[in-house]
């Protein structure tokens, strides 16, 4: 009798989704059944017409957009010239994560269950809908249903007999075997040709361009609760362009001090070279990592030392700990009961995968290594807004970092890896290089010279904006309002010279909001809208936002958008028309927040009074 096969498909945009997709690959294997699992747009979609098993986890971003790695194959499924035979063979489900305040909630996996419905595919199961929201996250909502998903999966796709369940404390074999070598290897060009990018060809995540740093300055004052640096980097010797509104993507190191203190714990030498042997054959070699690689390379560069765990990695670790009660707590943290427990001990004081593992000292000193690349997550990129135009600054690219650092109940501050990584780099002292490459971001601009912009960018929200004032004013063009908001005049106004620069030649209308000092009014024609920002505001910190008829026939709202870590797609667009018309344009997620359009005073004028980043 043939053993049965799963196939799960994920698309991630964080690294959730992909979580969730690997434990249902793990439990699939401790019920004896095949199962592969990988990315959306890595699998050959055509193929779906011949997979009998499926399940499709996958996250929504933005507001109901796909995440990166499943867009082209969000594409193909909904080509209109798709029968609706053409998945008749396949039983399946959808597994969906998202966030309840987001107004499209779980709106990319009810969409596609119902598309899959459409292709004659048979629904196991209502989809699932995770909810981040939930005090106990989207597990709250999963673990019940992966319950029902088994029983299921189980009764139409039984087991042989002679397969019996692997139990739930015993680990199942690691997907890598490391291979330590006695003998250092005279290092070829293997590792720079995974951390530079061909001349001829644009950078990527798989070959970024190594940036050298320029110049690396803080920009807030010394008094300034908060270190904003911007950075600059030498783009000559790349093939990389960008336009005003694409980020560029980062990858970080984790910091030296906690690369040596991982290989203590673990008892490993940073200096040890080693290879990489799938057990199963067609598992593809770790993006990134060079063959044969240093322990010191993978620590520092590839796992994610410096992220909160997962329940999965409890799950594992307390697979591999040969300490009683070491153990029974890891276990407590991975069942459905603990998950409350574990929201203390983990999430809500950010304790990282570092710190977890100097609490459990005995099991982490007997991880074996095979296990690393299982039980850590892969650090992933970090998405900037492009400060600066090529036009204005050719051959450079130039980012505003806010170097995140916090503290919570643990005695160490919690730090944001790669803005404090950004912030040690000091050109000065030595050469120092960047892995990036550039990306189309959400913020579109129009393309017409005489359309007025009305940009909103409170603290580092105003990055982008320098780039398309940058861009607008070198192509000559007119009608940008730039509204600007942060604490102090004298120690966050971002590029206050350059603003003032380009007030005093006519290229830019500013209007600028200290919340310790003072409130800022101005009326306008009809214009196209664009707020961005990342720090958290109150609803309340921007009121009194009215619209009338403008003069011209048309006039577009272009929305809002915002920063690319939290991507903002242009939400609902509308002509700024009569009184009767109400509509909100809203920045979801973190932060600023334009909460209504109301009664218009006059006619054919638009009047915005921000209060921006009012005092707590």
């Amino acid at each position: 009798m043939q053993v049965p096969q799963l196939l799960v498909l994920f698309g991630s945009q964080t690294g959730t989704a992909q979580d969730e997709a690997e434990r249902l690959g793990r439990e699939a294997r401790r019920r004896r059944l095949g199962c592969r699992v990988q990315a959306l747009d890595s699998y050959a979609v055509a193929d779906l017409i011949r997979e009998p098993l499926v399940v499709f986890v996958c996250a929504t971003t933005g507001q109901g957009d796909p995440p990166d790695n499943m867009k082209n194959f969000w594409r193909f499924i909904f080509r209109k010239s798709l029968l609706s035979t053409s998945l008749c063979q396949m039983d399946f489900a959808v597994l969906g994560l998202g966030d309840s305040s987001y107004a499209k909630f779980n709106f990319v996996a009810k969409k596609l269950h119902r598309r899959l419905l459409q292709l004659g595919g048979s629904a196991l199961l209502p989809p699932c809908l995770g909810d981040d929201q939930h005090e106990l996250g989207p597990d709250a909502a999963i673990d019940p249903w992966l319950g029902d998903l088994w029983k299921k999966i189980m009764s139409l796709y039984p087991v042989p007999l002679d397969f019996p369940e692997i139990p739930l404390g015993v680990p199942l074999p690691s997907k890598f075997i490391f291979q330590f070598l006695q003998e250092v290897p005279s290092v070829g060009t293997e590792g720079l040709k995974l951390a530079s990018s061909d001349p001829q060809r644009p950078p990527s995540e798989l070959q970024p361009f190594l940036a050298p740093v320029i110049t690396n300055q803080r920009v807030t004052g010394p008094q300034h609760f908060q270190d904003v640096r911007l950075i600059e980097f030498d783009i000559t010797d790349s093939s990389i362009s960008y336009a005003a509104g694409d980020v560029v993507s980062i990858m970080p190191s984790n910091s030296e001090t906690h690369t040596q203190q991982f290989c203590r714990l673990l008892g490993l030498d940073p200096k040890q070279f080693f290879m990489l042997t799938p057990r199963e054959p067609g598992v593809p070699h770790p993006p990134g990592l060079p063959r044969p690689c240093t322990v010191s390379h993978l620590v520092s560069r590839y796992l994610d030392i410096a992220s909160v765990p997962r329940r999965s990695f409890f799950e594992l670790l307390a697979c591999l700990s040969p300490h009683g009660l070491e153990r029974e707590k890891l276990l407590e943290f991975s069942s459905a009961r603990g998950q409350e427990e574990l929201w203390e001990y983990c999430n809500r004081p950010r304790r990282t995968i570092l710190e977890v593992l100097c609490d459990f000292p005995h099991t982490a000193a007997a991880i074996p290594p095979d296990y690393l690349l299982d039980l850590i997550p892969r650090i992933r990129p970090r998405a900037f807004s492009i400060a600066s135009s090529l036009l204005a600054h050719p051959g450079r690219l130039q980012i505003l970092v806010a170097v995140v650092q916090y503290q919570t109940r643990l005695k160490e501050p919690r730090r944001g890896l790669c803005s404090s990584w950004l912030a040690s780099l000091n050109p000065e002292q030595g050469p120092v290089q960047v892995p990036l490459w550039v990306r189309p971001g959400s913020l579109v601009f129009p393309e017409t010279p005489d359309t007025p912009i009305i940009m909103v960018g409170p603290g580092t929200g105003v990055a982008p904006f320098r780039a398309a004032i940058q861009e607008r004013v070198a192509h000559s063009q007119t009608g940008n309002f730039l509204f600007f908001g942060c604490r102090k005049r004298d120690q966050d106004f971002y590029w206050q010279t350059e603003w003032q620069e380009l007030e005093k030649k006519g290229c830019l209308t500013l209007v600028t909001a200290f919340s310790r000092e003072q409130v800022s009014v101005l009326e306008l024609d009809g214009a196209g809208v664009r707020v961005a920002g990342t720090q958290p505001v109150t609803p309340a910190g921007a009121e009194g936002v009215r619209a009338a008829s403008a003069p011209r026939a048309g006039a577009p709202c272009l929305g809002a958008a915002g920063s690319p870590r939290c991507p903002l797609l242009p939400s609902r667009v509308s002509q700024l028309g009569g009184a009767e018309e109400r509509t909100s344009l809203q920045r979801w997620g973190w932060g600023h927040r334009i909460t209504e359009l109301s009664e218009p005073t006059s006619p054919a004028m638009l009047s915005i009074c921000l209060r921006m980043l009012r005092k707590p």
